[in-house]
């Protein structure tokens, strides 16, 4: 089965006649924001979609796209990408649901933790010793392990902190 792209709008006509939005973002990403009325299927769970007309989206579109053939497959119907996901949706001024009270992606949480790390040794390292250079190749390190095997020690801490418990709704 063929993937076509479309814009926010026609997508947001195909749902208005009946097709079903699906979004492949982890669950987190979901929690914090999304496009009311959409489903959330991540990647690891394409095998239990509706029949029926598809709308596949992530937050930039480069999921979706990377992973074209793979929804493609997935879909039992019609089967389309909404190109620029989330984030042109946001842009064509279409409402989507932001909740506040769920905590940042924890993607988001690592980049915001390495990037903090990483500072914290510079300054340490040229203010009190050069020895705190150690905790930059530490993290940068840490980067490259999950850069090369897609396991993140970081993320897995940070999923584990109370600030990182779903809000119920």
């Amino acid at each position: 089965m063929t993937v076509s792209h479309i814009s926010p709008q026609e997508a947001r006509s195909l749902i208005a006649a009946g097709a079903t939005l699906v979004d492949i973002r982890e669950p987190d990403e979901h929690a914090r924001e999304h496009i009311p009325g959409a489903i959330n299927r991540p990647l690891a769970q394409l095998d239990d979609l509706p029949t029926g007309p598809l709308i596949f989206h992530c937050r930039s579109g480069m999921r979706t796209e990377a992973n074209a053939a793979a929804l493609a497959e997935a879909a039992d119907g019609d089967c389309h990408i909404l190109v620029g996901g989330l984030d042109a949706w946001r842009a064509a001024a279409l409402p989507t649901r932001l909740d506040h009270r769920q905590p940042l992606e924890i993607m988001r949480q690592v980049q915001l933790g390495a990037g903090g790390l990483v500072m914290l040794g510079v300054v340490l390292g040229f203010l009190v010793s050069p020895a705190f250079f150690g905790l930059d190749a530490f993290v940068g390190a840490g980067l490259m392990v999950a850069g090369a095997t897609g396991w993140c020690g970081m993320a897995t801490v940070l999923r584990a902190m109370p600030w990182n418990r779903p809000v119920k709704a």
